[in-house]
């Protein structure tokens, strides 16, 4: 079976199909941008783009995967340039465990795909289901506003 991941078509073999996605990203391609959370799809932890969407790649089973653009939080970054959400979250220092990160990153960079002028009513209710148990909720947001100016800021360029 072969998959893309960031851009790059990888070759996995002797993998069973159902296993979840994560697995495969952390276990055999060394990302570790997606995290184990929950397992169960519920904390957000191991968000993933999945042509383009946000999706939980602990309840994703790698057969699920086949012919699909997977984007971990490795991929986000091009020719040393971070994202803008990334970018976002480093300047407004959004990040405290760290454990939440990538998916709230992954889901605004969905996010801001779909919708670059989203209100703060729009990025709450995006980020609604990415549980942080550290409290760092108005850095986050404060993070995504800094994503949709540096967004803007580039868009003009």
């Amino acid at each position: 079976m072969e998959i893309n991941v960031n851009g790059r078509l990888v070759a996995l073999s002797n993998i069973p199909p159902e296993t979840p996605l994560l697995y495969v990203l952390r276990n055999d391609l060394q990302l570790n941008g997606p995290k184990y959370g929950c397992g169960l799809g519920e904390c957000g932890a191991c968000t993933v783009l999945i042509d383009g969407v946000a999706a939980r790649a602990c309840s994703i089973p790698l057969a699920a995967t086949q012919g699909k653009t997977i984007t971990t939080l490795e991929g986000l970054s091009h020719n040393g340039e971070l994202h803008p959400v990334q970018q976002g979250f480093i300047e407004e220092q959004a990040a405290q465990c760290g454990y939440c990160t990538n998916g709230m990153i992954m889901t605004l960079v969905a996010l801001f795909e779909r919708n670059p002028l989203a209100n703060e009513t729009e990025i709450k209710n995006e980020l609604a289901f990415n549980l942080c148990r550290c409290g760092t909720h108005i850095e986050i947001l404060a993070a995504a506003e800094k994503a949709k100016q540096i967004l803007a800021e580039r868009g003009a360029q």
